[in-house]
């Protein structure tokens, strides 16, 4: 799967963009819509993946549905095989998506590197925050992950990091 970063807004929040056997989605479209159809203009976007609503997001996602005639979140996508995980704590909707065969994750804003989202704003919950890290400590300790906000990591790197909110 080859993956694209694309920073976008004011808080540069990650949006996606993978492209497997020449379709693609798009993953947490915060903003900048102009800026994220040019960067998939070759593209076949067959779905939006969202991993929480909040604004930095999901800025551009209402237009980017009306624009390839989709909604975000399907249980499944042509040609993409993932997993959702519900991974509350920095908000109530929080979820990662997990793609096992390609053994990357993108947390949203539930894992950074070397760091965890916030869990002070309106649904957020430190202790939903705690079970979350416990449930993705079973996973593969080799997934990279694909966070909502700065570099890539992997779980390995960030063991060390999670189990200090325990």
């Amino acid at each position: 799967m080859k993956i694209k970063t694309i920073p976008v807004g004011y808080l540069q929040a990650n949006c996606y963009l993978l492209t497997k056997n020449n379709k693609s989605i798009i993953i947490d479209p915060g903003d900048e819509m102009d800026k994220i159809l040019e960067e998939c203009k070759t593209s076949n976007i067959v779905g939006i993946l969202v991993t929480h609503h909040h604004f930095d997001h999901i800025g551009a996602l209402e237009k980017l549905e009306k624009h390839f005639n989709l909604k975000h979140n399907p249980q499944n996508i042509d040609g993409f095989n993932f997993e959702i995980i519900k991974t509350p704590g920095h908000s109530k909707d929080s979820i990662s998506f997990y793609f096992k065969e390609d053994e990357i994750l993108f947390s949203g804003d539930f894992i950074f590197y070397h760091n965890i989202g916030r869990c002070d704003l309106e649904g957020g919950n430190f202790e939903e925050m705690k079970e979350s890290i416990k449930e993705i400590l079973t996973y593969p300790k080799n997934i990279k992950i694909y966070p909502g906000h700065d570099r890539n990591t992997t779980l390995e790197n960030e063991i060390q990091y999670l189990k200090q909110y325990l």
